[in-house]
């Protein structure tokens, strides 16, 4: 098991940085795209094909959520992965060496819908993870 999205594995984390890009906006990282996407203002999800994911994230809590988001925030973040490893060929080679093992972003910072945190959470983003390495087999 992977339980750890740092170090030799941080490239499955959605804050390493590297093109993504969605609804034809470039991006630095998946987190960046992932976060454009709560609003509906085209002009806010351009600023942030500027920022880094920490910014991005930051930013994301303080715009107008979308009414929809909770219904399409599974399938954006999908969306944003897939781009990341299709558009990357060398972080698609590095996830096919991944193999088998079960890839579980463990976290220490609360969040159990995207990850595990103290043993609890969904593991959302370990799961799409696996599911885009099963595409690229």
């Amino acid at each position: 098991m992977i339980n750890s999205f740092k170090d030799e594995y941080s490239f499955l984390s959605n804050f390493y940085r590297t093109s993504v890009m969605y609804k034809n906006m470039m991006f630095t990282s998946s987190e960046a795209a992932y976060q454009s996407q709560k609003t509906l203002n085209g002009i806010n999800q351009l600023k942030f094909t500027k920022l880094n994911p920490f910014q991005a994230k930051k930013a994301g809590v303080n715009v107008l959520i979308r009414p929809d988001w909770e219904q399409i925030k599974d399938q954006v973040m999908e969306d944003c992965v897939r781009d990341k490893f299709t558009r990357n060929l060398d972080l698609r080679q590095l996830l096919l060496e991944t193999g088998d093992e079960e890839l579980v972003e463990g976290n220490d910072w609360g969040d159990t819908y995207w990850g595990v945190c103290n043993g609890k959470g969904k593991n959302m983003l370990g799961k799409i993870l696996m599911k885009i390495r099963e595409e690229f087999r």
